[in-house]
C-alpha cells in the first residue's frame, strides 16, 4: 500500500490517498479530501470541494481511474445537499449525509476509486466489472414516511429486490452495509428489531452468519428520513472467498446484546485480500463497555479491537486504506485528532460528529484493508 498527501494551497485544501496496485492491472485507490477552515459559506467551501475533485482526477495517482463511490459528510445536509449538483449525471454511487467534519468545516469527502474495472450506473446501481464479477454499490437509499422500523423493513425489502435482478440475494452477496440514524438514542432499536426480523426472513441467523455493518447517528437530507441505508454486495464470488472475523479475545458476538451484525468480513481474490470492519467501539468480549467516560482509553481498546479483527484476518494497520472515525462530544476532538495523527500519520482519516449507538460509548471507528496475497480464486 502507498500513501500520500497532496496540498492544494490556492484553494486552501488537501487529500490523503491510499493506493493498492494490483498485480493483474486493477488498482483501488481510497482518498479523504479536507477543506482548511476558513469561516466562508457553505457555497465557498463547496467550489472549493469541487476544484480539489478536479484536481485530484488530474494528479498521476488518479489517472485513468473511474470514481465508484463518493460519501460527502455535511454539517448541515438538509439545506446543503440542494445546493450540490455535480454529481447528478456521475456513474459513481453517491452518499451525502450530515456527519458534520470536526475540523471547522461544513464539508469533507471519501473517494473510492478503480483502474482497470468497467463502471457504469444500471438502474440506480454502480456496478464495477471485471473478470467475472460484478460489484453493486448502492448509496442513499431512504423514504420519508413510517418510524425507523418501518423505514429499515421498506428499505431492505426494496434492496432485495434490486439484488434480485442479478440474480443475487441479501444472505450470499451483501458484504457491506451502512445504518444511519436520526437521533440514534432513540431510533436505533426500531432500526434493529427490523433488521433482526428482515435477516430472519433471509435465512440469516447466529447459526449462519449476518453482515458487517455500521449502525450510527446521521441525519438524512430529507427531514421525513429517520433511516438512510448505504450496500455493497458481490455477485461471482463463491462461499469459499468469505470468511467472518471475531476476535473473541476482545470481543463478543453481536447477537448477544441483540444485535445483528458482523464484526469484520475477509473477502479473498486471486491476489489481493479486502477486510471490512464493522463500527467498532470500546467493547470487552462480554459485551460491555469498556472506560466509560474516559475517551483516551476508549479510543486506545477500540484500536486494540480492530487491530485484532485485523490480525484474525491477517492484515494490520499498515494494510488499512481508510478509516472514518465517529465522535459523540466535539469537544473530544483536539484530543483524538492528536492520538489518530501520531498513530495514522499516512493512513487517510475523517472525524464526524455522529453518536454511537450506546450513550456511554464516545467513540467509534471503521475501516477498510486491503493487502496482497495468492489463493486459488479468481483475481479481482
Amino acid at each position: 500500500m502507498d500513501f500520500e498527501k497532496i496540498f492544494w494551497d490556492d484553494i486552501a485544501s488537501n487529500a490523503e490517498v491510499s493506493l493498492f496496485t494490483g498485480e493483474n492491472g486493477v488498482d483501488e485507490l481510497h482518498a479523504i479530501v479536507h477543506l482548511e477552515a476558513k469561516g466562508d459559506s457553505f457555497e465557498s467551501q463547496l467550489q472549493r470541494m469541487y476544484r480539489a475533485e478536479q484536481l485530484l482526477s488530474q494528479t498521476s495517482q488518479f489517472e485513468g481511474t473511474s470514481v465508484v463511490f463518493k460519501r460527502y459528510f455535511l454539517s448541515d445536509a438538509v439545506n446543503q445537499v440542494p445546493l450540490m449538483t455535480q454529481d447528478a449525471n456521475t456513474e459513481c454511487s453517491v452518499s451525502y449525509i450530515q456527519q458534520p467534519p470536526l475540523d471547522g468545516t461544513k464539508i469533507a469527502l471519501w473517494i473510492y476509486s478503480q483502474r482497470g474495472t468497467k463502471i457504469f450506473k444500471e438502474n440506480g446501481v454502480t456496478v464495477s466489472e471485471h473478470n467475472g464479477y460484478k460489484h453493486l454499490w448502492k448509496m442513499g437509499l431512504l423514504i420519508g414516511k413510517g418510524d425507523s422500523a418501518y423505514q429499515t423493513e421498506y428499505l431492505l425489502k426494496e434492496y432485495e429486490k434490486m439484488l434480485a435482478t442479478y440474480g443475487a440475494n441479501i444472505a450470499d452477496n451483501c458484504l457491506r452495509t451502512w445504518f444511519y440514524v436520526r437521533d440514534v438514542d432513540i431510533q436505533y432499536a426500531g432500526m434493529v428489531k427490523a433488521r433482526k426480523e428482515n435477516f430472519i426472513l433471509n435465512g440469516l441467523t447466529e447459526k449462519t452468519h449476518y453482515i458487517s455493518s455500521t449502525g450510527i447517528g446521521g441525519m438524512p437530507a430529507d427531514p421525513k428520513a429517520i433511516i438512510q441505508l448505504g450496500t455493497y454486495a458481490l455477485v461471482g464470488l463463491t462461499p469459499d472467498q468469505q470468511r467472518y472475523l471475531y476476535a473473541p479475545t476482545h470481543l463478543n458476538p453481536t447477537y448477544e446484546y441483540g444485535v445483528t451484525f458482523e464484526r469484520g468480513t475477509l473477502v479473498e481474490y486471486g491476489e489481493r485480500g479486502h477486510i471490512y470492519i464493522s463500527g467498532t467501539a470500546s467493547i470487552n468480549n462480554k459485551g460491555e463497555v469498556m472506560y466509560v467516560g474516559d475517551i483516551v482509553r476508549q479510543t486506545e481498546r477500540m484500536w486494540e479491537n480492530v487491530e485484532k479483527l485485523l490480525e484474525e484476518g491477517g492484515m494490520s494497520f499498515d494494510d488499512v486504506a481508510q478509516i472514518i472515525v465517529y465522535l459523540r462530544d466535539t469537544a473530544d476532538y483536539q484530543v483524538v485528532n492528536k492520538m489518530f495523527k501520531k498513530k495514522f500519520a499516512k493512513t487517510p482519516f475523517v472525524l464526524t460528529l455522529a453518536p454511537v449507538c450506546r450513550p456511554t460509548w464516545l467513540i467509534e471507528m471503521e475501516c477498510v484493508a486491503i493487502d496482497r496475497r495468492h489463493t486459488n480464486h479468481k483475481d479481482f
